[in-house]
């Protein structure tokens, strides 16, 4: 996910996150988690962000559908830091 403004032309890299959703038996988002956050403001925004994601569709095991974590890498663009 990229977040920057148009207006200005640089463009720094603040930090990488890593978020683990769980997805769940139903493709829905559950609990999410971040690993490595850099800042406060922003791990609540990439938890955010990766909570309004629409639903997938479900890991199987076995013919089963079952919950699945995973690593999400998230990385922010701000201008003008």
């Amino acid at each position: 996910f990229f977040f920057n403004d148009t207006a200005t032309t640089e463009i720094y890299t603040l930090s990488l996150h890593d978020a683990l959703p769980i997805l769940t038996k139903t493709g829905a988002v559950g609990e999410v988690k971040v690993v490595r956050g850099k800042d406060p403001d922003l791990d609540k925004e990439a938890v955010r962000v990766v909570k309004s994601l629409p639903k997938f569709v479900p890991g199987k095991m076995n013919g089963h559908a079952v919950n699945v974590w995973y690593t999400l890498p998230i990385q922010f663009k701000l201008q003008g830091i």
